[in-house]
């Protein structure tokens, strides 16, 4: 009997099933902390494109439109001017949908989809 580990009676069973729930948890932890950190990269890596994507478009956006309506006579300033404005407002339009699809994801989607397997499991137990 020297070899053999599991204790007998309630107290192993209770035992091993607090080994397991105490694993159970572990688990859930480490992959909640594991999702924090790819949260908070993703968090700052939206921000700093989000960010760039403001400037560069602005930068740009002036210094093309200034040479465009310059190059023009004075008399298609206005009409070269509101075709610039059409143009800005679709980029952005479109950089608006870009971030919009980049948000939209839902945080921690690996750990909510755990917690609710084990709801479940734990709902066939009854």
């Amino acid at each position: 009997m020297s070899g053999n580990t599991h204790r007998p009676g309630l107290g192993g069973v209770l035992h091993r099933m607090g080994e397991t729930c105490l694993g159970l948890l572990r688990n859930r932890v480490e992959l909640l902390s594991v999702e924090w950190q790819e949260e908070r990269l993703r968090a700052a890596e939206v921000l700093m494109w989000g960010v760039s994507l403001a400037f560069l478009v602005m930068m740009a956006a002036m210094l093309l439109t200034a040479t465009v309506i310059f190059l023009f006579p004075p008399a298609w300033r206005p009409y070269v001017t509101g075709g610039f404005t059409i143009l800005y407002l679709a980029g952005a339009v479109r950089a608006w949908f870009v971030l919009k699809t980049l948000l939209q994801d839902q945080p921690f989607s690996e750990t909510l989809h755990e917690v609710e397997k084990d709801r479940e499991w734990l709902d066939s137990l009854k």
